[in-house]
């Protein structure tokens, strides 16, 4: 039976250098998969990408969000997952045509991947450039995780119509190893699970049922959920960084303004009034400054 949740659990392996996440997705990945009619091929990519994002944004304790963008000259042009320090997702698409079977490489041609690290506190960004070597999402985020992070990453991953879910393993840095077969035997088991269980059984079961032989300690699971950052706030900020003139010409040519977010479909709609407004408290703040 199903057990519906939104989580991230963590554990760790008491005797081995070895930590470990499973994720879980359900009304967050409905929540994503809602707002557009996405063909079942890419719900499971992007399903698999937003599990991933969660796992490596929790490896990374981050204080921003972590972006992870694909984009691609085949049949998928672009898939953005987002994710917060804090766990707070969101996902988007854009395709042509009508999407067959086959492996990322097939649907993505020619691409990149690109994952981004932003602090949201004023600092840059860091971006790097992830290379497409593998047939999965997960094969091409260990490969990279392997030689820039120059820890041992494995990541399985699967998504359908209802769930998404994941499961990293990471081996630590350590210079004493009791164990030095328990690396082998930690990802020699995880390659038994079947996606079925990864998006069925709920986290501390699995976790139990691979690694009932091992001194495990789990942590308490955190909650992930959906959320869009968009604003009208953020659109009268994009607004002003136009410029009054350049937003005068947009009205005259099509009487309002509308911006449509991509992530959850939101739509903000300014007429000359509700620009007028933008551009008339620019210049009260900028008195206020003057005045002080």
């Amino acid at each position: 039976m199903k057990n519906p949740t939104d989580t991230l659990q963590r554990f760790l392996f008491e005797h081995a250098p070895i930590r470990g996440e499973l994720v879980r997705l359900d009304s967050a990945w409905q929540a994503v998969i809602e707002r557009r009619d996405y063909p079942p091929v890419l719900q499971k990519l992007m399903g698999e990408l937003c599990a991933a994002a969660v796992l490596l944004a929790a490896t990374l304790k981050l204080h921003g969000s972590m972006v992870l963008q694909i984009h691609g000259k085949g049949a998928v042009k672009l898939l953005v997952v987002e994710c917060s320090g804090d766990l707070e997702l969101r996902a988007t698409a854009k395709w042509e045509g009508d999407l067959a079977q086959g492996t990322l490489q097939e649907l993505v041609g020619d691409g990149r991947f690109v994952i981004t690290l932003d602090p949201k506190d004023g600092n840059q960004a860091y971006q790097g450039i992830v290379a497409l070597e593998g047939d999965s999402i997960a094969e091409i985020l260990q490969n990279y995780m392997t030689r820039s992070e120059q820890l041992a990453t494995r990541l399985w991953l699967a998504a359908d119509g209802k769930s998404a879910a994941g499961m990293l393993l990471q081996k630590l840095p350590e210079q004493h190893e009791p164990d030095a077969d328990a690396w082998a035997r930690a990802v020699q088991i995880a390659d038994t699970l079947k996606p079925e269980e990864l998006l069925n059984l709920p986290s501390v079961e699995l976790v139990h049922r691979l690694y009932h032989e091992e001194d495990i300690r789990l942590f308490d699971a955190q909650a992930v959920q959906f959320r869009c950052t968009c604003s009208r706030e953020n659109v009268s900020q994009m607004l002003r960084m136009l410029g009054k003139e350049e937003v005068a010409i947009i009205l005259a040519e099509r009487g309002d303004i509308e911006v449509h977010c991509e992530f959850c479909n939101q739509r903000y709609v300014f007429d000359r009034v509700d620009a007028d407004a933008v551009f008339i408290d620019v210049m009260a703040i900028a008195a206020s400054d003057t005045r002080h």
